[in-house]
Parts: C-alpha cells; sequence; structure tokens
C-alpha cells in the first residue's frame, strides 16, 4: 500500500501551493476499498500523526510475480527499490528469497507497463492457467444456468473447489524454476489439471531412453529381453514398482512401501519370474544397492560433530540395537525352533534401522519446527546410519562363520580381522580418494564418485571372496567418512557434496529394482500362518523392548520423557537392510544343503519382508502424528538447505550435548542489519491505520 503525499482538491485535480496553505488541516478521509476477496467494502480512516492533514490517494497491489511482464517501471524512486527482498524486522517471517508487496507508483502518474508477450507465453503464466481455468468455470456456469437459474455464485469457482482440483494440485511437485511451454499449452492443458510441459517432456524422454536401451539389450542378449523373458520381466517390474511408489507417496507414506506391494502382487499373479539362473542376478543388484545405502551413510557424518557428540551416538545406537536382536534371537529360537546361530543372524537383520522410511517424516516435522532446538531429527538420521553399519557387518561375520567350512580358529578369528581390516580399507580407500583425482581437476566430481563406488563394490566382493565377509560393510562406510573428511577440509559442504548428490541419482535407480525383487520373494499360498503371526510378534516384542531400553539409557542427553520415547518410535520403521540381506541366506546355500536349512533361510526370508510391511507404513504414521505431540515446537524459522537437497541430514546438527534448555520461542540476537535499519528509519513519522465496517 502506498500513500501518496499530494494535496488534492474536491474535484480530484492537484490542489496549488495557496490552496494547499490556506487549508493546512482536513478531516480524516473516508473511502470505500474492497476487501481482498472481492466481497462487500469496508471503510478506511487513515491518520497521519504529526502533519497536516491531508487527501490522500491510495493503490494496493499484490505481490510482484516474477516474469509477470513488469519490468523496472512503476515504481516512484527505482534506485530507492534496488532491493525488494529487504529483511523487514528481526522477528519477520518472510523469507530473504521471496519478493513482497512493491511500493507502487501514486495513482497522479500515468507511466506505462511494459509487457513483453512473447516471455509471458513462453514461461509458466498465472494468466495463462487463470484464463484456462476460466473457460472451464464459464462453460459449466452456463451449462448450469441452462438448467437451473438458482445457480448464482455458488459455480463460479466450481472448478478450484472440487476434489479434482484439490488431488491434481496435490500431485504437482515444485518446480525449481520456470519452465518454457508452447503459447497454446496453458489453453490445452490447464494447471493443476494437467501436468506441465516439463513433466510431460520429462516422461517422455525417459520412454524414449528407455526403449532405446531395451533395442540394444533385445540385439546383444536375445530372448531373455524380449516380452516373457526374465530380464524383461525385471525392468517391467521395476517400472511398475516406481509407479506403485508414486501412488504410496500421494499419501504421505515411504514410496518403498507401493513398490514392496507391487513386487508382491507381480509375484502372486504370475507376471514375473526370477527364479532360477537368474537370481544371480537378482543377487547382485542387491549388492549394488547395499553398497549405494552404506556409501550415503557414511558421507552424510561430519568427523568434527561425530568428535563432540560421538558417545551420545554409541550409546543410542549400539545398546538399543543390541537387546532388539537379542530379543528377536531368544524368541525366534523357542517359538519358531531356529537353532541359535540362524536365530542370531535374524536378530541382526531385524534390529536394524530403516532411513528411507525415518527421513522423509522427520523432515516434515523439521520443516514444523518440532524437536529442532534440541537437534532430535538429527539425531534419529544419524544414529540410524550408525545402525545400519553395525548390522551388516554382524550379518557378515555370522553368515561367514555359518557358511565356513573352516576350523574354530578361523571363525574366531572373524571378528577383529573383519574390524581391523575394514577399519584400514576405508583409512586408505579414503585417502586416495582425496588426493585422485587432484581438487581442481575439471571433472573431480564424477571421477570423485565412481572412485568411491567402485572401491566400495570392491570391498563388498573382495571381502566375500576372502571369507571375511563382515568386513566388506565396514570398509564402505568408513571410505566414505573418510573421503568426506578430506573433501571437507578442501571447502565441500557435507549439506551440499555434489558426491551425495550422484548418489542419491543412484538409489532412486536401485531403490525400485531393490524393494521390488525383495517383494517378489513372497508367494503368499506358501507361506505358513503360524510363522507369520509367531513372527509379528516377535517383530513387535523387540521393538517395544527397544523403545523402553532407549527412554531408559537416554539419561544426561538434556531429553525430556516425552521425547526419549519419540527417539524410540522413531527406531522400530525396517526397511533398507531387511530387503538387502533378507533373501541372502537362502542364495548361500547350495544343492548340498539339507531341506531343514532351507527350511530355515526361508523363515528368515519371510520374516525380513513382513517386517518391512509392518513395520515401515506403522512406523511413518507414528512419526507424523506423535512427534506434534511429543516434541516442542520452536517457532524460530528453519534453515532447510541441507533437508531440501537430500532429504537426509548431517550430524553436524546435533546440539543436544550442549544446548540451552528448549524454549517455546528461543530468542533471536539482534542483526547488525536491524540495528542500522531501525537507526536509519527513525526520523519517519509514524503512520497508524484504522479501520471501521
Amino acid at each position: 500500500m502506498f500513500i501518496s503525499h499530494k494535496t488534492m482538491t474536491a474535484h480530484g485535480e492537484p490542489a496549488t501551493s495557496d490552496e494547499s496553505n490556506s487549508n493546512p488541516v482536513h478531516p480524516p478521509v473516508t473511502s470505500d476499498v474492497p476487501l481482498p476477496n472481492g466481497n462487500g467494502n469496508h471503510k478506511s480512516t487513515i491518520v497521519i500523526e504529526n502533519q497536516p492533514k491531508r487527501r490522500v490517494s491510495i493503490i494496493s497491489d499484490p505481490p510482484m510475480i516474477a516474469g509477470g511482464g513488469v519490468i523496472g517501471g512503476g515504481y516512484d524512486n527505482i534506485a530507492y527499490e534496488q532491493n525488494p527482498r529487504r529483511k523487514i524486522s528481526q522477528s519477520s517471517q518472510h523469507s530473504h528469497t521471496e519478493i513482497g508487496p512493491a511500493r507502487r507508483k501514486s495513482i497522479l502518474k500515468d507511466t506505462p507497463i511494459h509487457d513483453n508477450e512473447s516471455d509471458r507465453a513462453s514461461t509458466h503464466s498465472y494468466d495463462y492457467r487463470g484464463n484456462a481455468l476460466d473457460i472451464l468455470n464459464a462453460k459449466y456456469n452456463g451449462h448450469q444456468m441452462g438448467q437451473s437459474s438458482h445457480q448464482g455464485s455458488n459455480g463460479a469457482n466450481y472448478v478450484e473447489e472440487s476434489w479434482m482440483y484439490t488431488f491434481c494440485l496435490k500431485c504437482r511437485g515444485e518446480e525449481p524454476s520456470a519452465s518454457w511451454e508452447p503459447p497454446f499449452w496453458q489453453k490445452v492443458f490447464p494447471y493443476p489439471l494437467c501436468p506441465t510441459f516439463r513433466t510431460v517432456s520429462r516422461l517422455i524422454s525417459l520412454i524414449l531412453i528407455g526403449v532405446l536401451i531395451w533395442i540394444t539389450a533385445f540385439v546383444i542378449i536375445g530372448d531373455s529381453a524380449a516380452p516373457g523373458g526374465q530380464l524383461f520381466g525385471l525392468v517391467v517390474l521395476t517400472v511398475a514398482a516406481n509407479f506403485g511408489g508414486y501412488l504410496i507417496s500421494l499419501t504421505t507414506l515411504p514410496r518403498l512401501i507401493g513398490m514392496l506391494l507391487v513386487g508382491i502382487l507381480f509375484q502372486n499373479v504370475g507376471w514375473v519370474d526370477l527364479d532360477g539362473d537368474f537370481s544371480k542376478v537378482t543377487g547382485h543388484l542387491r549388492k549394488f544397492a547395499l553398497t549405494i545405502i552404506l556409501t550415503r551413510a557414511g558421507l552424510e557424518m561430519e568427523p568434527k560433530a561425530f568428535k563432540k557428540v560421538y558417545k551420545t551416538i554409541l550409546k543410542l545406537g549400539i545398546v538399543p540395537w543390541i537387546v532388539e536382536a537379542m530379543v528377536m534371537a531368544v524368541m525366534s529360537h523357542f517359538l519358531l525352533d531356529l537353532p541359535w546361530i540362524w536365530a542370531l543372524l535374524l536378530g541382526s537383520i531385524i534390529a536394524a534401522v530403516s532411513p528411507a522410511v525415518v527421513v522423509p517424516c522427520l523432515f516434515r516435522l523439521r520443516t514444523k519446527g518440532y524437536g529442532v532446538a534440541k537437534g532430535i531429527p538429527t539425531l534419529v538420521v544419524a544414529v540410524a546410519g550408525v545402525d545400519d553399519a553395525l548390522s551388516v557387518a554382524i550379518f557378515g561375520i555370522i553368515s561367514t562363520v555359518m557358511f565356513s567350512d573352516k576350523g574354530l580358529g578361523y571363525q574366531i578369528a572373524q571378528a577383529p580381522v573383519c574390524i581391523i581390516g575394514g577399519l584400514g580399507f576405508g583409512v586408505i580407500w579414503g585417502m586416495l580418494a582425496r588426493i585422485f583425482p587432484e581438487k581442481g581437476d575439471a571433472f573431480v566430481v564424477p571421477l570423485r564418485t565412481l572412485l568411491l563406488f567402485t572401491g566400495g563394490l570392491m570391498a563388498i566382493y573382495g571381502s566375500e571372496e576372502l571369507g571375511f565377509e563382515g568386513a566388506g560393510p565396514l570398509a564402505v562406510v568408513f571410505s566414505a567418512f573418510v573421503s568426506n573428511l578430506f573433501w571437507c577440509k578442501d571447502g565441500w559442504d557435507v549439506e551440499d557434496n555434489p558426491v551425495s548428490t550422484a548418489f542419491e541419482i543412484f538409489w532412486m535407480i536401485f531403490e525400485p529394482i531393490l524393494f521390488g525383487i525383495t517383494g517378489a520373494t513372497i508367494k503368499i499360498r506358501e507361506l505358513d500362518s503360524h510363522t507369520v503371526s509367531i513372527g509379528a510378534a516377535c517383530i513387535f516384542t523387540g521393538s517395544i523392548l527397544r523403545i523402553l531400553t532407549t527412554a531408559g539409557i537416554a539419561f544426561g542427553d538434556r531429553l525430556n520423557t516425552k521425547e526419549k520415547f519419540f527417539v524410540g518410535l522413531s527406531w522400530m520403521a525396517k526397511a533398507t537392510v531387511q530387503a538387502a540381506l533378507g533373501p541372502v541366506a537362502l542364495k548361500h546355500l547350495d544343492e548340498n544343503s539339507t531341506e531343514e536349512e532351507r527350511n530355515y533361510a526361508a523363515i528368515v526370508q519371510t520374516i525380513c519382508v513382513f517386517s518391512i510391511v509392518l513395520t515401515a507404513p506403522l512406523g511413518a504414521i507414528l512419526i507424523s502424528v506423535t512427534g506434534t505431540k511429543l516434541l516442542t515446537k520452536t517457532k524460530q524459522p528453519q534453515d532447510l538447505t541441507g533437508w531440501r537437497r537430500s532429504h537426509r541430514p548431517s550430524i553436524r546438527d546435533i546440539s543436544i550435548i550442549d544446548e540451552e534448555e528448549e524454549r517455546e520461542d528461543p530468542e533471536i540476537p539482534e542483526d547488525k542489519e536491524t540495528q542500522d535499519n531501525t537507526h536509519n528509519n527513525a526520523h519517519i513519522p509514524t503512520i497508524s491505520y484504522s479501520y471501521n465496517k
């Protein structure tokens, strides 16, 4: 809103200086101003203190839209309005990147507004969207008016108020920048009822790439890549799993739930067959996915912050994990008749936490300010990464002992050799990743990404070949951790690491593959109801005892009782490690294995898959629901740059050790910019507004 200080006559003409001087005081002006929603008017009385009362002209403009066509014109003083993103006040909720209401030119001046029609036609224009929807509304209203004369204004915004419009708007994600569109696009395909041109063009590009890759694979491989072949079925399963994950994500549940359900559907309907020799291919795909999972866990840890809070991380990561693993092992041994070694193997898998489920839910809580003052969302995710590394390492040690025919000394040496060997390889490979390639190389990002990925694959496959399978996972996590340490010293930021972004892209490809083939291992007609029911009881018992253990040992960490229970609830979701390791035991068996061993391996696989189905959606719901009840909300706006990039925070945000007691609204220290603005604006007279209906 701008107030013009030019004096006006009763007829609306500019007054002369004599007229202004002869009438120094005027009564307050009241005028009818339409409400923001366009319904009705209200009286506005404007009183300007410390100045003669004068007639004023008022114009209120909506926020400027980037690319709207107003170029440079329309301001009283362009030099004064150089920065439209100025910070309004110290406690302002406005972002520095938002363009707020602009101070417009007085209506006494007639300045032409430049409008570039070609620019408007080539970007997302709100005018075009509005025009398209107006046409739809007009057609609906015209049809209704022909049937009834009582339609009135109730159908004026029928499209915008319909459930279909709301649903379509929810399906559309935010675009990082304005996209080019043909001039006719919004007229024919209005947003959000139809996807944007960028979305359609991206989909067409992916379809073309997929078709070309399939043609090439068919020429090289042959019948397996043809329709009905196993490779073709795997590709179709991956695409369908990705689509199923998208549908589930509309409910705010994790995408992996939809991917897993699609795999179960395809297997039991008979649309996919991944058994036989092709199981070797799926086994290698699991190892690739496991390498990506562990590498991402290592890249998200900042060494300096880890040194500061390592006691809390190790305490909350190791002790509850041991409790849940042992509870699962004991119950499965006595209730499912598993031998102790098989029970311990199952416990090491089930005790792992899934960041793929936890992170999206915590991101939503963090955006609203819940638990941020004590770094609770970041603490939960950081411990989940350590938890995964521990599960995979212990699983590797147990599986090596189980399926090895070597002597007792070899089996006793498994734990120390795996730990020392894995950490040693991680240090060496991390140091090599700092030196090679050179940090100023133009191709430093792709080279570091490939070097870290191939090194992780070598650690996984090499440790298995040498008979020390537990060393590989530790080597992968620690090599990523050490590499990140050196890269941060060279100037990279944990929250903006381009190598982490590359591994996020890898995960986008392998996530539907991993959960699709995991779901495809479940054959419902072959399930034993006793195994499923007892397995579910074991899973929930272990989760409950883990929650109680977490709440009991989280002393000295400045967490209140509600926050301790929330942290424990956050670690009950299972997904990634269970999907990667659940079927591994069955793959280790050969033709010399007994039928009893195959039954044990099938029980382990079934319980792992059902742990995902039961705990992943329940964990996501509990985090979302209890987070607003158990955590204290901070009103201070949050910096979510790193979380928006990867939806996985850095450990460096954890501050529960030396954080002050949480307050409802922490004080914001006054910065120099606010002090300068206050001092410079001290001479401006106070303007008060009062509105009367």
